[in-house]
């Protein structure tokens, strides 16, 4: 796999290589770690932060970093925005980068990013789309590594459907030359083509990429169990359909005595009795809350290396 420089974007990982990964998990450990060193890194720098789907983590989590770097985070709701009366991405992306260091944007199509990068002259960050979220793939992962040490060599088991998160631990997981394994009901698995581009880059890292349709068995070996709603934002009229097909999916104390040593994660919010029992969600197993706050770390190490390094383009 050839080395890009450093991107000047974060879209989806996929512009990242490796070694540029794991980069920014190490500092996000870093800044964890030590935070008080990094506070004015962002000192007079201004992050535009777009949100066309509602959020708890995404919203808190960037504005307290941009805070706590000595920067300022604008929350801008897309309905608020000329975005909502009509004015093109492309313009609205040219006059974002006439005042701010950096964009965010938490929003439904993943062409929406794309078009704001393509014309920002600032960096752009996806906050989550309906086919990535690599911001929380990179907490998932610092999470992971904080259990065990390591990275390289583990196996994430991710149950449930084949959505954006699930790209984003593929995508990151593959990088990082961890074994990820999808387990999800026929119909609701990781789109091919993103399937095919874990597989490739694993090849080079030493991970693993699997996709399996029956749950039974499918946790043995695992360091960490991870789930997420069977219902994404925008999908509510298919919420019926999801919950016939998803029964069985659930991560329970059956699942988890099959990894005994593993830690649960979800990328929250947690429909208890749903995806996952509360037994599970609440128990000795969870690391959810460790998760959670390490999207505060993980996304420290995105803005400082975006926006750290933020030099205009011509």
């Amino acid at each position: 796999m050839k080395k890009p420089a450093l991107p000047g974007h974060l879209l989806t990982l996929q512009e990242y290589s490796p070694a540029q990964v794991a980069g920014l998990i190490k500092l996000a450990a870093q800044v964890k770690a030590k935070p008080a060193k990094w506070s004015k890194a962002l000192a007079g720098k201004s992050l535009a932060m777009i949100f066309e789907k509602s959020s708890t983590r995404t919203r808190v989590s960037f504005e307290v970093s941009m805070t706590q770097l000595g920067g300022h985070g604008l929350h801008l709701n897309g309905g608020e925005l000329q975005l909502g009366r009509g004015e093109t991405v492309a313009d609205t992306a040219r006059v974002l980068s006439r005042f701010v260091q950096g964009v965010m944007i938490r929003t439904f199509g993943h062409d929406k990013v794309e078009e704001l990068a393509r014309y920002a002259t600032v960096p752009v960050i996806n906050g989550l789309t309906d086919s990535h979220h690599p911001c929380q793939a990179l907490a998932d992962y610092l999470t992971l590594q904080e259990r065990f040490g390591k990275l390289k060599g583990t196996t994430l088991v991710y149950v449930g459907d084949g959505n954006n998160v699930t790209h984003s631990l593929l995508i990151a997981g593959a990088l990082l030359g961890v074994k990820v394994r999808a387990v999800c009901p026929k119909g609701y698995e990781p789109d091919p083509a993103v399937m095919a581009w874990a597989k490739k880059a694993a090849l080079e890292t030493g991970g693993a990429v699997e996709l399996v349709n029956d749950v039974a068995g499918a946790a043995k070996g695992a360091q960490a169990v991870y789930t997420d709603v069977w219902t994404s934002m925008g999908q509510e009229t298919e919420q019926a359909a999801r919950v016939k097909a998803f029964q069985g999916f659930q991560v329970n104390d059956r699942l988890m005595a099959e990894a005994p040593k593993a830690i649960f994660l979800h990328c929250l919010p947690a429909h208890r009795g749903e995806e996952v029992s509360a037994s599970v969600m609440d128990g000795r197993q969870s690391a959810v809350w460790d998760q959670a706050e390490n999207r505060l770390h993980a996304q420290k190490a995105v803005l400082l290396t975006l926006l750290g390094n933020n030099k205009r383009k011509p």
